[in-house]
């Protein structure tokens, strides 16, 4: 009963009512399905930080990244811009030029931030891209533009991902612990001559890392072959089983050095887990009841308690922590690592049983255009805000939150800015449970689906019409387009007056 008070009054608020936050934290992590967590029904891989997170805030059953792979997702998260609407966007590479506006170019989420005020920082996975120009990326002095020209204070980032070099930690545009006298070279094209590739060393690959394809099979590091070539470097490369620590205890040192020069913060925490290769610290090794993508599971789970306590620690217990991934889950994405095996048939986008919908399950996963694609784990909390222990059915999408966040702090965005974000604050918060008028999801394949209330419709092979009533049919399984000719006519103008 008291929660429903609470509840009814927090709804009651004006929205003018609400003030800044001292701290604003998105916690991002890679490849996280459904239901990969406890918190979403997996019981085999306990996560009992996210477990308080959903406690103590709101935990929403049709939320959505903007596509099904990160380096989109990512792009249209920090711009507020649907990443399809560029013709170059695709999975980037770990050499590849940035793709973000830097601050003179155009207002974004960070440097939206900035101007309020806020001391801003990036810490985990990027895959955005470094540096401009023709030439290929130096590794061996400052790269820029990057994180910082955006409108990061802080940033200490992977280039991309953990399975692509170069296999450094890079710290406001410089390699962590390069030697000069062992410079880095990185190439996507050509090997190095005389560097073990796992093509042609497979003695020196981890006993669960072989490459289940030409694709992973390419520069050995820390015995794990990744996606590229890379010579050099030897002091600066990272060590996997270390990584979500040192990413966790840079972030730690952000909020600790933040508090110190008394200063709001906004935190954007990009987790490499879930995400291949999976080398989870020896500490979490077996501590999930479904093999090593169980086990990074519950080390993400380790780094999100870890944070949370640092933030109260320090003194922003009045933080807006939102937690979410890139994209739907794959369970085998490079390596023989096991994961199919130890699974044990575990489907990471199902069951939902939550909200609106009765039972049922997602279908799909990273890469592809159905629910499980894109719709993720996604939980809100702000102690004093938002109701606690509530589930919302409130639809929604990542591209908006710039937008919210940056009305929220009151910072003015400029003309032509975020221009596909939405100002969404009723639904985060639980206040509102209708949340976005509609929304779009991008598959790999650029097939763009629009979500409106119940219905989904997009254009399939050979340019049919798809169209499902997900109250009744979540896996979508059942076209209703020919028994609804008007109606899926009317989603088809709608969704191409909306991509234009």
């Amino acid at each position: 009963m008291f929660k429903k008070i609470l509840s009814f009054l927090m709804m009651a608020l004006p929205l003018m009512a609400v003030e800044k936050p001292r701290a604003i934290v998105i916690f991002y992590t890679d490849d996280l399905g459904y239901n990969d967590t406890s918190t979403y029904g997996c019981e085999n891989v306990p996560c009992p930080n996210l477990d308080k997170l959903a406690d103590e805030g709101v935990l929403f059953t049709d939320a959505h990244s903007t596509h099904s792979v990160c380096t989109p997702s990512r792009y249209s998260l920090l711009t507020g811009e649907y990443a399809w609407r560029r013709k170059d966007m695709r999975i980037l590479p770990g050499d590849a030029k940035l793709i973000l506006p830097t601050r003179e170019e155009r207002a974004t989420l960070p440097s939206l931030m900035q101007q309020a005020g806020y001391r801003t920082g990036v810490i985990g996975k990027w895959h955005l891209g470094l540096g401009r120009g023709e030439a290929p990326t130096n590794w061996n002095h400052r790269i820029s533009p990057g994180p910082n020209e955006v409108g990061f204070d802080y940033s200490f980032i992977l280039a991309a991902t953990g399975d692509r070099v170069p296999c450094v930690y890079i710290e406001n545009g410089h390699v962590v612990g390069l030697d000069a006298q062992d410079p880095i070279e990185v190439s996507y094209t050509e090997p190095f001559p005389g560097e073990p590739l796992g093509s042609t060393h497979p003695q020196l690959i981890k006993p669960w890392a072989h490459s289940n394809g030409p694709q992973h099979n390419c520069a050995i590091i820390d015995g794990i072959p990744r996606i590229g070539y890379m010579k050099g470097g030897k002091a600066a490369l990272w060590k996997d089983q270390d990584m979500a620590d040192r990413l966790t205890d840079q972030a730690i040192r952000f909020i600790r050095e933040s508090a110190a020069m008394d200063k709001p913060i906004f935190l954007y925490f990009a987790t490499n887990d879930i995400h291949v290769p999976r080398d989870p610290h020896q500490r979490f090794k077996g501590k999930s009841g479904m093999g090593i993508r169980g086990d990074v599971t519950v080390q993400m789970d380790d780094c999100l308690g870890r944070l949370r306590a640092a933030l109260a620690e320090n003194g922003y217990e009045d933080c807006l922590f939102i937690f979410s991934s890139d994209n739907g889950p794959v369970i085998n994405d490079g390596y023989f690592d096991g994961s199919i095996r130890d699974c044990k048939g575990h489907n990471p986008v199902a069951p939902l049983g939550m909200g609106q919908y009765k039972g049922g399950k997602l279908s799909g996963g990273k890469y592809g255009i159905m629910e499980g694609s894109t719709r993720v784990p996604f939980v809100v909390c702000w102690p004093g805000h938002t109701p606690r222990g509530e589930k919302s059915p409130a639809l929604l999408s990542q591209v908006d939150l710039a937008r919210t966040l940056a009305e929220l702090v009151a910072s003015p965005v400029p003309e032509g800015a975020l221009p596909d974000s939405r100002n969404i604050l009723p639904a985060l918060l639980g206040q509102d449970a209708t949340g976005a008028p509609y929304i779009i999801e991008c598959g790999h394949g650029s097939t763009l689906a629009l979500r409106k209330g119940k219905f989904k419709f997009y254009r399939g092979r050979n340019k049919t019409s798809q169209l499902f009533d997900l109250n009744v049919d979540l896996q979508e399984t059942r076209n209703i387009a020919p028994q609804n000719p008007e109606l899926a006519k009317e989603l088809d103008n709608e969704l191409q007056e909306l991509v234009k």
